[in-house]
């Protein structure tokens, strides 16, 4: 390594410094959280993605068009269509969101997202940044909310993961100093970890939850993860009912599979990449990755997904049209839930559990011997039916 390699890379972290400390600023202008009520027409895009995200996703689509039917008659609900966030559009265009679809992305108030691919070393695709944490930056979604219950184990818990910062804020400009060093960064700033918290807090207030778990590694990685905890700690003081407890992240992992422990746990609230990991570990508890659904939670926008990935193998052996649309029919309902649905949310939730855990009738396994994406959509609108009479 020599000098001139030195100086380029802080040139390149100067940069970065720069463009979060900007970010920061823009933090704190914002304003409150749309009023759903308010709007005379409430525009839900639908965005399929990647692999099986089409298939999935429109089913999800058609589910939620039929339990809000009466408001997409009257206009009061508008679907719209949102494509081009495939793989290979992006790599043509070498950008993890193309402009015109970000620009559609925009024009909505909430979002219902597919999977999409993120190149990975080796892959025939550019090194672009992943379509999920491009979108988060740029409609600034700072919350991801994920659910785990399963209630004959105990588990009822509640994640807040911090979704524009962490490990992933910049996590595809890092500095590649010389052939013998490569740096990345993790970001941590005040408005950003403040309010993640304060969201996290309020979820526990409203929904009588007792307790909340501020998760880091802030005895290893003290600057900023020591920033976190403290921030949280903070806030926590001005929930004085509810319970704050503070873990680090391996032994969470841990705790999660302890059968007395666990139950302890309610919400959630820990950095990006944390809750990345583990709430795919809580998801195995509910059944799998395909069993959960995500909110990514803004003050302007709101956009909802499963938490798997784009299965672009089950697409190339043609069996897409059995793809499982049980992670994204439960953010369906999380959706509703956020627009103020919650009638709608509390019915296509037990419908839900009584199509996957109770009843199952239909089976999704991925492949012939099971239902295909569609029944299992027709499935659960029958039992909304039934429940609604």
């Amino acid at each position: 390594m020599n000098e001139q390699q030195i100086q380029e890379a802080v040139k390149k972290f100067e940069a970065l410094v720069r463009t979060q400390q900007e970010r920061a600023e823009r933090i704190k202008q914002e304003k409150d959280f749309v009023d759903y009520d308010a709007l005379d027409q409430l525009v839900i895009g639908v965005c399929g993605g990647d692999g099986i995200g089409p298939v999935i996703t429109n089913e999800s689509a058609r589910v939620l068009k039929f339990l809000l039917a009466d408001e997409v008659t009257s206009g009061k609900v508008v679907f719209k269509q949102i494509d081009g966030l495939t793989i290979e559009n992006r790599a043509a265009q070498n950008k993890a969101i193309p402009d015109d679809v970000l620009e559609e992305l925009k024009a909505c108030h909430v979002i219902l997202k597919g999977p999409t691919t993120t190149p990975r070393a080796g892959d025939p695709w550019p090194n672009i940044e992943s379509a999920n944490v491009a979108m988060r930056k740029e409609l600034d979604l700072f919350a991801n909310m994920r659910p785990v219950k399963v209630p004959d184990k105990g588990i009822d818990w509640t994640f807040f993961r911090e979704n524009t910062e962490g490990g992933y804020a910049v996590g595809s400009q890092g500095v590649h100093v010389s052939d013998d060093l490569a740096m990345d960064f993790v970001v941590t700033t005040t408005e950003g970890t403040e309010r993640i918290a304060r969201l996290a807090y309020e979820y526990a207030k409203k929904n009588k939850k007792d307790r909340v778990s501020i998760i880091t590694k802030a005895n290893v990685i003290k600057t900023t993860d020591g920033k976190f905890l403290k921030l949280c700690q903070a806030i926590g003081k001005e929930y004085p009912d509810i319970v704050t407890d503070d873990w680090y992240i391996d032994i969470t992992t841990a705790k999660l599979i302890d059968e007395k422990r666990r139950r302890d746990f309610k919400v959630f609230v820990l950095p990006n990449l944390y809750g990345d990991i583990i709430t795919d570990e809580a998801a195995e508890f509910q059944g799998g990755v395909g069993t959960a659904g995500s909110a990514n939670i803004g003050k302007r926008y709101a956009m909802f997904e499963a938490i798997h990935g784009s299965a672009p193998r089950m697409v190339a052996e043609g069996r897409g049209q059995y793809a499982d649309p049980c992670s994204m029919l439960r953010a369906s309902a999380m959706l509703l839930s956020h627009i103020g649905r919650q009638d709608k949310a509390d019915l296509l939730e037990r419908a839900l559990d009584i199509c996957m855990y109770e009843e199952k009738k239909l089976t999704i396994t991925g492949r012939d011997t099971g239902c295909t994406c569609a029944a299992f959509g027709d499935y659960v609108m029958q039992t909304v039916e039934k429940l609604s009479k």
